[in-house]
């Protein structure tokens, strides 16, 4: 593999950071990586408490940065095949602090391989054009898929896990797929290599669970779930997402499902027949899976269901804003529980409020 740029991109700054290491790896062969790889971090704004440093920060912080990993880009390798220059976190910086790089771009040294790593955010559009116009090589985790993940990590350690305790793990981490390489290390340091392991054997390693999508949220609701959708609920408030410094905000939860039920509220209309109309009448925003779920909440909600649905989330709204002094946690899991329930009664089957408590 040799080009003079390459873009790195993924969701999870673990499995990014892999892939990042499996790339150096192959750029500098058997160089020094001492004297072969320079790397840089552009920095992000400073939250607050977290400006008292030394270093530039903001505009001034990346100019400098910027400035630092051109001179070394332009520098002719030393004792070494070719220099690797790593810009991490780019997806930082600000579409007026592109214009160096962008004509770098133009014309890269054939004996630097300038590597983009884009964390932070979104690039600048015009970056990410001259990125393209320089044919940068893409690359990026081989899977992200959590259960993916898992399995890849347990294959290059050589143990393996029971069927049940690979889901209980992949259910446990959700879509924290980047804890996937340390959990498989320390059953591997624990367990040793040609290990099979159960559930009794990965439990005490678990930690705390992992983030879950927002469609296992509404899907628990859309079957009268109670127990599940609250379960569910404790999650999204208490695990940080892949990337992400904190869980989801209420207001998050809140706006998730609005959109939710908007979704459904636009579908209960007598001209939307078949999952295929749905995507129409949803301006093919969703795929046609998705559609027909909110399809079929419709038909069973129907108009009165889903103006009940509306009028929950209202209260809940008011509330969450500080209507009655009720604290958040608690807002939500009754209009969970009450969103669950309505459902539940609406499709005509038990409501599974199983073991989980919600404060009403």
């Amino acid at each position: 593999m040799s080009a003079p740029v390459y873009l790195l991109s993924g969701s999870d700054p673990v499995l990014r950071g892999e892939a990042l290491e499996r790339l150096v790896a192959e750029l500098i062969g058997d160089d020094d990586r001492s004297l072969a790889v320079e790397e840089f971090a552009v920095p992000g704004r400073a939250a607050p408490g977290e400006g008292e440093t030394d270093a530039p920060s903001g505009a001034q912080g990346r100019e400098e940065v910027v400035a630092a990993a051109l001179n070394a880009a332009q520098s002719p390798p030393f004792m070494t095949g070719r220099r690797v220059v790593v810009l991490h976190e780019a997806g930082n910086l600000g579409s007026g602090d592109v214009a160096p790089l962008i004509a770098y771009l133009d014309r890269p040294l054939d004996t630097t391989a300038l590597v983009v790593v884009a964390g932070g955010g979104r690039l600048p559009r015009s970056f990410a054009d001259a990125l393209k116009a320089a044919k940068a090589v893409k690359v990026g985790p081989e899977v992200e898929k959590t259960s993916d993940v898992l399995a890849q990590h347990l294959a290059d350690a050589g143990i393996e896990l029971r069927s049940a305790a690979a889901k209980l793990v992949t259910s446990h981490l959700g879509e924290d797929a980047g804890r996937v390489p340390q959990l498989v290390e320390l059953l591997a340091s624990a367990a040793g290599p040609g290990a099979t392991l159960d559930v009794a054997d990965v439990e005490p390693y678990l930690g705390d669970a992992g983030p879950v999508p927002n469609y296992q949220l509404t899907g628990a609701i859309e079957a009268g779930d109670m127990a599940g959708a609250l379960a569910t609920l404790r999650r999204m408030l208490t695990a940080p997402g892949p990337g992400q410094s904190r869980p989801m905000h209420p207001l998050q939860v809140i706006g998730t499902l609005h959109s939710y039920y908007r979704r459904v509220a636009t579908l209960d209309d007598p001209r939307v027949r078949s999952p295929r109309d749905a995507v129409a009448a949803l301006d093919g925003r969703i795929k046609e899976y998705p559609a027909r779920k909110a399809l079929d909440q419709a038909r069973a909600l129907q108009s009165d269901g889903v103006r009940t649905a509306f009028d929950h989330l209202f209260t809940a709204d008011l509330d969450i804003k500080g209507a009655r002094a009720i604290p958040e946690d608690a807002v939500l899991e009754v209009l969970v529980a009450r969103l669950a329930a309505l459902s539940g009664r609406a499709r005509g089957g038990p409501i599974r409020r199983g073991r989980s408590r919600s404060r009403r």
